[in-house]
């Protein structure tokens, strides 16, 4: 069996596709454009690669972007007080603090200052607490738990009564995409680094979720003949054959992999491209809130 390549770059078009068209349908009707706000807080390379990637984005989506950036001497109430500046402005739909921020800065108290109706990326606690609980729904989901889930669903998996394995528990995708998957009536089953003879855990699963961090980590015995297996890891390896010396690879051992699962994302060009999208997707739904519209 070889697995279908699931293409993130394909269906991460076809949402920031919908986005742009929701964007039209919005300034035809004479409603004010959707807008995002980023924060970057010192000179960080990652993170200013980060940012323009999502300003591009917007521009891309006809999304109103504004661009902040503070130096990594900034207080705590510098930031915060930037946020709070934002929370009021009737301009901005959504407000993303690119993380991490320098030391010695408190990223818990900056997410807690945004406002929950324009935490776009989905950090508030209350809107993660509501995502933790049954019956509530949050504002919004962080985006790259969020594409995950949207991919499953846009390929056609059953998650209904499926086993789904997730490997990490981090609280930007671990721990919120095994909440959604909740959400979805799978059986989730989460493991990381403490947890007895991950294999086997592994090997449980219809669904793989690999979000630890850790380069090549999930091997091909690891996986049951036929599961899906999403990539969630984006880590940078020596390889000398490559023309810069080095290459990114996932949390998962592709060419083993591929090899027994039904469908998997490849890294680079699989979960990568439907976080952004899906940031656009919620900058949308904020727009629309804000304006009262409920197409």
């Amino acid at each position: 069996m070889t697995a279908t390549i699931i293409d993130g770059k394909v269906l991460a078009q076809q949402v920031r596709d919908q986005a742009k068209a929701d964007v039209e349908k919005m300034k035809e009707m004479g409603l004010r454009v959707p807008g995002l706000a980023t924060v970057l807080v010192g000179d960080n390379p990652a993170s200013k690669v980060y940012v323009a990637s999502k300003q591009k984005a917007c521009g891309e989506a006809g999304i109103e972007s504004f661009g902040h950036t503070l130096p990594a001497t900034a207080t705590q109430e510098e930031v915060e007080g930037l946020v709070r500046e934002l929370n009021a402005d009737p301009r901005v739909d959504g407000i993303l603090v690119q993380l991490p921020l320098p030391s010695p800065l408190d990223e818990e108290g900056v997410l807690k200052s945004i406002s929950i109706e324009k935490d776009v990326d989905g950090f508030h606690p209350i809107n993660i607490g509501r995502l933790a609980q049954k019956g509530r729904d949050p504002l919004f989901v962080p985006c790259t738990p969020y594409g995950c889930v949207y991919m499953l669903k846009l390929i056609g998996t059953k998650l209904e009564g499926c086993n789904a394995v997730v490997l990490g528990r981090s609280n930007i995708v671990g721990m919120p995409v095994a909440l959604l998957l909740v959400r979805e009536n799978a059986t989730v089953t989460i493991c990381h680094s403490r947890s007895k003879d991950l294999p086997a855990i592994c090997r449980g699963a219809d669904v793989l979720i690999a979000a630890v961090g850790r380069a090549q980590m999930v091997r091909g015995d690891w996986v049951k003949p036929g599961a899906v297996v999403i990539d969630v890891g984006i880590n940078r390896i020596d390889d000398p054959t490559h023309p810069k010396g080095s290459r990114l690879v996932g949390d998962v051992m592709y060419d083993e992999v591929k090899e027994v699962a039904s469908a998997i994302t490849p890294v680079p060009g699989g979960v990568g491209p439907m976080t952004i999208a899906m940031l656009m997707r919620n900058t949308v739904h904020s727009a629309k809130m804000a304006q009262n519209v409920t197409w």
